[in-house]
């Protein structure tokens, strides 16, 4: 059994991987389907570097894999549906509390 500052950890970790807006359009992207790190270049306009930097945060967590494809890595989800779910309630809750894309955290809180 884990402990709850495990847990806590485990869950911070967790919401640090979805944090970042070029990680959470690579989740989007890999929602359709598998896609290697050329075609998440390609389709998001991002370096090779930082789409590979941002699966492997995200490989951390334990919400994307790879498999080997030739001499490439095909990327896809570990948990799809709950990882979309996760997406999906996060936009109900700022839809929710007013935030959204029309409002900036920054702007609010300097």
């Amino acid at each position: 059994m884990r402990s709850e500052a495990t847990g806590l950890a485990a869950e911070a970790a967790l919401f640090h991987a979805l944090s970042d807006p070029s990680r959470l359009l690579i989740v989007r992207h890999l929602s359709l389907g598998e896609h290697r790190v050329v075609d998440l270049t390609a389709h998001l306009g991002l370096a090779q570097s930082t789409v590979s930097k941002h699966l492997a945060c995200l490989k951390d967590c334990g919400l994307v894999a790879s498999r080997p494809e030739g001499r490439a890595s095909v990327w896809s989800l570990t948990r799809r549906e709950e990882l979309l779910e996760v997406v999906a309630t996060a936009e109900r809750l700022l839809a929710l509390t007013g935030v959204g894309p029309e409002h900036h955290y920054e702007e609010r809180h300097p």
